[in-house]
């Protein structure tokens, strides 16, 4: 008897038994743990600023979703969010452009850096896999021999707004977040771009016979890759009030664990924008949580793995039984 029917004439509702519902009961499970052993963690304060720190993972995140959902994958993204932030400060201090003029400038290098990665992959027929870790070199080199390891500072007030200003109580770089994510999710959920994705994953040859533009589709959304880590790159940047070669270093791995652990199939053709959301939160309060309770970082790293392996064991575990 299959574990969704407590009978043959009941069944528990679909809705219950997808990936998504389960791990936000695990979520809601661990936020209440972790709150029971620190009064500071569930407080309003902690969980807002919390949503500050996220925020840059959870841009880069919601393209991340779509590349894996057509069975891709960007490595790449840290080093174009530290190459992207090198060349704001960059254009700014050196080049002498109007801060506004550079914001826009390190945007346009986050979405060339993604788009050479997408024209490659598509044009070149180079494995995601392969050609992002070789982006992932190029970009952190040129972000080093650009930036001579010197970092810029002293940025004018109105620029740090985005990553440190709040709005009604809520950070800035949180509700930009909370926007695109009602973007992304509508885009993946009501379109015929979001139909094409799953198409690519599910069966690239299949899409191809029915005529759906499959390149056109990955260039676009390994472009918006870049383009999200150019954007996450701006944030960062005016939430700790300077430019380092080495931001956004790890990043990838973040932003990946968050789009798996949500649901996400690393084979491609499944996966939301709620699932990624959901995981992002899991990770960031599990982090958090752990820290305030005394639990050291290695042993923090030790827990989100265990979180993960759980969640795609879980995710394996359902797609067997619908299949």
């Amino acid at each position: 008897m299959s574990v969704f029917a407590a009978s043959p004439g009941r069944r528990v509702p679909k809705w219950l038994a997808r990936h998504e519902t389960l791990l936000a009961i695990i979520l809601v499970a661990a936020l209440a743990g972790l709150g029971a052993f620190n009064n500071r963690f569930l407080t309003v304060d902690n969980l807002l600023n919390q949503g500050r720190l996220m925020t840059e993972i959870g841009l880069i995140a919601l393209p991340m979703t779509f590349v894996i959902i057509t069975g891709g994958i960007d490595l790449s993204v840290g080093a174009i969010v530290g190459l992207s932030a090198v060349m704001l400060g960059y254009s700014w201090k050196t080049f002498g452009f109007p801060l506004p003029l550079a914001i826009a400038f390190a945007l346009a290098v986050g979405g060339l850096a993604g788009f050479v990665n997408g024209f490659v992959i598509t044009r070149v027929k180079v494995p995601p896999l392969i050609m992002t870790i070789a982006t992932l070199a190029l970009y952190r080199g040129l972000a080093e021999g650009v930036s001579q390891a010197r970092s810029v500072r002293g940025y004018p007030e109105w620029f740090y707004g985005l990553g440190q200003g709040e709005w009604l109580g809520v950070p800035t770089q949180l509700l930009l977040l909370v926007v695109l994510i009602v973007i992304a999710g509508v885009a993946l959920d009501r379109t015929t771009f979001g139909r094409t994705l799953y198409a690519i994953g599910s069966n690239e040859t299949a899409a191809r016979f029915s005529a759906l533009d499959v390149d056109r589709t990955k260039v676009v959304i390994y472009t918006l890759s870049g383009l999200a880590s150019g954007l996450a790159a701006v944030v960062l940047v005016s939430r700790v009030t300077t430019t380092r070669m080495d931001m956004g270093m790890g990043y990838e791995l973040d932003v990946i664990a968050a789009v798996v652990l949500g649901g996400t199939s690393i084979f491609g053709g499944a996966g939301t924008i709620w699932g990624t959301v959901i995981g992002l939160v899991m990770i960031q309060l599990l982090k958090n949580g752990l820290a305030l309770t005394g639990v050291k970082g290695d042993a923090t790293i030790v827990v989100i793995g265990v979180a993960l392996i759980m969640s795609t064991l879980i995710a394996s575990s359902l797609q067997r039984r619908r299949e």
